[in-house]
């Protein structure tokens, strides 16, 4: 569940793009939090690092114990999360708890039961040690990056921004939270639970969700941004980090597919593709957008979905997206696509934003729906005459977030592996992403790096190399000798030649060289 400030693309980026289209503006906050969000924005935004040594120096155990704890206030605070989560595309409580709270507390719990051991050092000894390091022993430490900047998103924005704030911090970083406009109460009723789990409000802090802020806290210098949003505005958040050679890890778009192998459970397939084209309204990043079928099972899996479907409530497509939404569902009507319920109204959308779950078929790859990074409820059939024409669908969409394939398990493994995605889940959708075990990441215009999981958290540090020489012996500190290059090459013959006579030479080269 990952990928969408796209909807908010034209206000973070609008002074780099000249953009001055103001979207969709959702409720705000009231003035007491607009003054003090307005009075930490004229105050620098990055922090020395001096002020974050507590912090820092905190044993990883401590970090993570605090960190954890947090798992407590969320619940403390889950109705009022709740509600400071409603909004046109929120309409469903359980959206929030399900979906957000309760995976975003098994995160924290996750770092705290596993955080320390993952974040450890790791002991480089005599095992698997080269001759030539004789007396030296290593560690790699995991040290924090400094300054990790996270920019927001508004579908997911406790268990995404969350999640990756709470690894940043347990890594021991200073933390940053850009909300997305329209988040910035719930960013800070979020923000106040880790501070009241014991995290310093010097570890953790919000700016306000203005384009200009999240310009100015790149340009005051971090160590790492985090983005979840557009392919277009990462490629923008990369223009400006480039200038400072500044890492991010970029969680994109998606258009994700799902491929019905022949004798997969319709019933099962379409009761899944119903939750994900349903869930928060649409407006979420690896929901079931392309439905690759085979032409002899297309009929009966349209009709599948049809029986889920033709009872669903009108959902609200967000105002940023609307334009882009009617305009994709007027070309793929016009390229030969065919709206299998009829409900397709762009002229609604355009209005209001609302939209009943669109269901398109005799989609082609090559139209522009089948690779659209649309946040509605939108599906698309595309009908293949095998396997491997579906494989090679998946493979070649620029957006490769997710897939999931249904079908015989034996068989669904075999094709997963195939795949060129982020996550392939089998059987199932979106929620077995919500393990707090697994990182989540993508390809292609999907982004690159991950968050979340055991991998999730080490992108949050740096490898440190300590090494240390015991004795007085350090061959490479000897004046060099003549036979020194003899007794190299014997070396390597030694180690690394092919069979057991060659070894054999080099070690007689090796005692002929010591011997000059």
């Amino acid at each position: 569940m990952v990928g969408w400030l796209r909807t908010r693309d034209v206000h973070f980026y609008r002074r780099m793009s000249g953009s001055s289209h103001d979207a969709h503006q959702c409720p705000t906050a009231d003035s007491k939090f607009k003054q003090r969000i307005a009075d930490a924005s004229r105050n620098k935004i990055v922090t020395d690092c001096s002020t974050l040594s507590k912090w820092a120096t905190l044993t990883t155990e401590q970090r993570c114990r605090r960190v954890a704890k947090a798992a407590t206030t969320i619940t403390e605070a889950a109705e009022e999360l709740v509600s400071l989560c409603e909004s046109e595309q929120r309409v469903d409580p359980a959206d929030t708890l399900g979906a957000e709270l309760v995976p975003f507390c098994a995160a924290l719990k996750f770092i705290g039961q596993r955080g320390p051991k993952i974040l450890r050092d790791k002991h480089h000894g005599v095992s698997g040690r080269p001759l030539w390091m004789w007396g030296v022993q290593s560690t790699v430490q995991r040290a924090p990056l400094g300054t990790v900047l996270i920019l927001g998103t508004w579908n997911y924005p406790l268990l995404l921004v969350g999640t990756q704030a709470a690894q940043a911090l347990a890594a021991g970083n200073q933390v940053i939270i850009k909300p997305a406009i329209g988040s910035e109460q719930v960013t800070t009723r979020m923000v106040q639970a880790f501070h009241d789990a014991g995290v310093p409000e010097a570890a953790l802090r919000q700016i306000d969700s203005s384009t200009e802020s999240a310009i100015a806290a790149i340009d005051q210098g971090v160590d790492l941004i985090v983005l979840t949003g557009a392919a277009a505005t990462g490629r923008k958040v990369m223009a400006q980090a480039a200038a400072s050679l500044t890492p991010t890890i970029m969680e994109l778009s998606g258009c994700d597919a799902v491929i019905l192998l022949p004798d997969a459970d319709l019933d099962r397939a379409a009761e899944a593709i119903r939750f994900g084209i349903n869930v928060n309204s649409g407006a979420t990043c690896i929901g079931p957008r392309r439905l690759l079928v085979s032409n002899a099972m297309a009929d009966s899996f349209a009709e599948a979905l049809h029986s889920r479907l033709a009872n669903a409530e009108p959902m609200i497509v967000h105002p940023s997206a609307r334009t882009a939404v009617a305009d994709t569902l007027q070309t793929a009507l016009r390229q030969g696509a065919t709206d299998r319920f009829k409900v397709v109204d762009t002229d609604r959308i355009r209005d209001s934003g609302q939209m009943l779950p669109v269901v398109l078929d005799h989609v082609h790859p090559e139209h522009e729906v089948a690779s659209a990074d649309l946040f509605a409820p939108i599906a698309s059939i595309i009908r293949v005459d095998q396997v491997d024409q579906a494989v090679k669908i998946v493979n070649e969409c620029p957006y490769r977030l997710a897939a999931s394939v249904f079908g015989p398990p034996k068989l669904a493994q075999t094709v997963a592996a195939r795949l060129q995605t982020g996550g392939v889940t089998i059987n199932d959708l979106i929620m077995p992403t919500a393990d707090p075990r697994l990182p989540f990441g993508g390809r292609g215009r999907s982004g690159f790096g991950v968050t979340r999981g055991e991998e999730g958290l080490l992108a949050m540090t740096t490898p440190k190399v300590v090494s240390r020489r015991r004795g007085r012996h350090a061959l490479h500190l000897a004046p060099r000798r003549e036979e020194d290059t003899e007794a190299l090459f014997a070396l390597l013959q030694i180690l690394h030649a092919g069979s057991l006579p060659q070894k054999l030479a080099g070690m007689r080269r090796m005692i002929r060289s010591r011997k000059k």
